[in-house]
């Protein structure tokens, strides 16, 4: 065999074991980490992957932040699910769910979840709790199923006022998130991806810190995420959350969520108000407090709690907060199904 002839076969090696890397630890991540839940079916070929634990009711349904996944509610989800039954879930396109078959509004992400919850026989009455863009998600849930709905818990809801088309200058963030994503497809297919974050999730230095800083922002962004969001969860998801970040797939979701935010806008910002139904805001003490005309926007029973201690991730910077407000609803709700049965 000529130099030349070694060469191309060996550059030729290189992605092909790339590619195999990848279908290997994609199947064994598979396998490893999906038996703690189920697929329930929405549609012809798509399938919602969630997480079901406790007993009693009202039954609390999780609704994680705009690329977040069921993991970031699990150390939520394992304490609240000791006083009543709790499901947490992956949208489409994210986690262990089918990719998404439409955009990522909230109008189409609570149409899903109330097919999956119907499917998956979780009865109402819910208590919704959701963090960021999944506090959207539930209030439009809430608006358009309000007798399924016993109360919400907001985490720091996402602003529309913060995001294009209202506010214009946020849509650089918007156009980098969504070329960040589609670099990060081909390299995750070739493995690169999953050798470079199951290196930073072990903390290891040298390799990680040098592809962090030539990577610019999306390097910073891994990073930081790790640092503000993954580094407060359970050390045991760790490997989990690696396994997601390192499918394709993730990142192709990610750009369909991220390139969806001024419609999401478009749709919450001028949405109804929720009528009748007890809702708990918890706003960051980083954050300035929504205003009553604001707060009046959401519904018209909403309460609002300053977390004190937290930044944007209050579920991970006073995860007892959360848990308590959602005992609180719980409770509230409780004792007005008691009432009303008297």
């Amino acid at each position: 065999m000529s130099v030349s002839a070694a060469i191309l076969l060996s550059v030729a090696a290189i992605p092909a074991a790339g590619f195999l890397y990848q279908w290997l630890g994609e199947r064994s991540d598979r396998k490893r980490f999906t038996g703690v839940g189920r697929w329930v079916e929405i549609g012809p070929g798509q399938k919602l992957f969630v997480v079901e634990k406790g007993t009693g009711g009202p039954a609390v349904l999780f609704e994680a932040g705009i690329t977040a996944t069921n993991l970031n509610w699990r150390h939520i989800q394992d304490k609240v699910a000791g006083f009543t039954a709790t499901a947490a879930y992956d949208r489409s396109g994210l986690g262990w769910s089918s990719p998404c078959c439409s955009q990522r509004t909230p109008g189409n992400i609570c149409a899903e979840l109330h097919t999956m919850l119907a499917s998956a026989r979780i009865e109402p009455p819910y208590i919704l709790v959701g963090h960021s863009f999944g506090g959207l998600c539930v209030q439009r849930y809430a608006m358009e199923y309000p007798e399924e709905v016993a109360g919400l818990v907001l985490v720091d809801p996402m602003r529309c006022e913060e995001w294009p088309p209202l506010n214009p200058s946020k849509q650089s963030m918007i156009d980098r998130g969504r070329k960040l994503s589609a670099y990060a497809v081909p390299v995750a297919r070739l493995g690169l991806l999953r050798l470079v974050i199951n290196s930073l999730m072990d903390r290891s230095n040298g390799l990680p810190g040098r592809l962090a800083k030539e990577g610019g922002l999306g390097g910073r962004h891994v990073l930081k995420r790790l640092t503000d969001e993954v580094g407060k969860m359970p050390r045991e998801i760790w490997p989990i959350i690696a396994a997601h970040w390192s499918r394709p797939d993730y990142y192709v979701g990610m750009q369909q969520y991220v390139s969806a935010v001024p419609d999401t806008v478009a749709e919450m910002h001028n949405a109804n108000p929720i009528r009748d139904i007890p809702v708990l805001v918890l706003t960051p003490g980083s954050s300035t407090p929504l205003s009553e005309q604001c707060l009046a926007r959401i519904g018209n029973n909403v309460r609002q709690v300053i977390a004190e201690e937290s930044a944007h991730w209050i579920h991970l910077d006073e995860p007892d907060l959360v848990i308590d407000s959602i005992r609180a609803i719980v409770s509230e709700v409780s004792r007005s199904a008691l009432s009303a049965s008297a």
